[in-house]
């Protein structure tokens, strides 16, 4: 990408300009894929060069801030006009795409399976839908392996890829060595022993004596065949996972933590975090929405507070008049009101600052957004939001 730098990222802008990838992560209902659109635009916009917004959690309302109809597994790009609309010159492109996983995985397969032969027959197979939709938690794999396919094409020069909520966000992360344990587990094995050979061991039979009359014996009969078709394709899993893993490891890709101050979602991106730490992944940035602003923690403010609170007679009485502006006691009860406000948001804005305290000691970059007086709903929102924090 254009502008891009090796130094270290004290800002969103230089995190964004020095890695390939950016992985948006956090709890459900804290911001986080309207973050990630908002990281994207605003790479588009200044960084130049070709940005996608990819998201796994799939969400219709990022196509509508974005001002797509058609949103799907092809990446569709945001038109330049709406970037105009909201008085912004874009310096690059910004595409968008949802993970199809059915779409995916037919494509995974086609390009696995060792010939036509055995790429049609599993398409064939009358539990390939069910399974693909259904078996290990296969959206997981199929989102890595997209991701692996959309950076290995060169087509773009950063990726932004909004996650699942975090509590899946380790099965996301984990999918390719699953996939790759489960077609080398005995459990497969077994399903599959008794179609590879016309021998059947005593010790097995009565298992499957038992499953053929719950299931029956063609249901048994497509599982055994899709295992069989699906294992020729294991070295495939295998040399992919790796490649998966190296990227997401390398120096390529880092991980955008998105969170609010509020106890649960903090204490889960806490926990997120050690994680990516254990396990050795760059945490690039936090990023922390919906903030109270830091003038509550004023503390001469405070003392104005606490003021209108125990004097509001006195102070309401030298308001009213002469010349008189309200009623005394009317006044005085709003200023009342305003001083205790204060001094109730106050020791939220101060917890807030200790639970930010916290979670600041182990991002490269921690930004906050503060509340917002309208949902965020079209492009012009999402550049507004990313302004906030893309210099900072």
């Amino acid at each position: 990408m254009p502008g891009r730098t090796t130094q270290s990222a004290p800002t969103l802008e230089q995190l964004a300009a020095a890695k390939q990838i950016l992985i948006s992560c956090g709890s459900g209902g804290v911001g986080k894929t309207t973050t990630a659109a908002a990281l994207g635009a605003q790479a588009a916009a200044h960084l130049g060069g070709r940005v996608l917004v990819l998201t796994v959690d799939p969400a219709r309302r990022l196509a509508n801030a974005l001002g797509l109809e058609q949103f799907g597994n092809t990446e569709i790009r945001v038109p330049d006009e709406l970037f105009r609309a909201a008085g912004v010159e874009p310096g690059g492109e910004l595409w968008a795409a949802m993970l199809d996983t059915k779409q995916s995985w037919d494509d995974l397969v086609a390009r696995h399976a060792p010939d036509a032969a055995t790429r049609d027959a599993i398409l064939a197979n009358p539990l390939y839908q069910n399974i693909t939709g259904k078996f290990i938690q296969s959206h997981d794999y199929v989102a890595m392996e997209r991701l692996y396919e959309l950076h290995q094409s060169g087509r773009y020069d950063l990726i932004v890829v909004d996650t699942p909520p975090t509590r899946n966000a380790v099965d996301f992360l984990d999918a390719p060595d699953r996939m790759a344990d489960f077609f080398s587990s005995r459990l497969l094995r077994w399903l599959i022993a008794p179609y590879r050979s016309r021998m059947v061991s005593m010790a097995s039979k009565p298992f499957y004596s038992v499953a053929d009359r719950i299931l029956g014996t063609q249901v048994l009969q497509d599982i055994a065949e899709f295992f069989i078709l699906f294992q020729t394709m294991y070295d495939g899993f295998v040399e992919r996972a790796d490649a998966v893993r190296r990227l997401i490891e390398g120096p390529a890709t880092s991980f955008v933590v998105v969170s609010t101050l509020e106890a649960a979602p903090a204490r889960e991106a806490e926990n997120f975090m050690r994680l990516l730490d254990e396990r050795g992944l760059a945490i690039g940035a936090l990023v922390l929405n919906k903030v109270l602003p830091e003038t509550l923690l004023d503390r001469d403010a405070a003392t104005v507070a606490r003021q209108l609170v125990t004097s509001s007679d006195e102070v309401a009485a030298a308001l009213a008049g002469p010349p008189k502006l309200a009623d005394s006691e009317d006044l005085a009860r709003v200023l009342r009101e305003i001083g205790q406000n204060f001094i109730d948001y106050q020791v939220v804005a101060t917890r807030e600052a200790e639970a930010r305290s916290e979670l600041s000691r182990r991002p490269a970059v921690v930004a906050t957004v503060p509340y917002f007086s309208q949902d965020i709903a079209d492009l012009a929102g999402l550049l507004r939001l990313g302004d906030t924090v893309w210099r900072t």
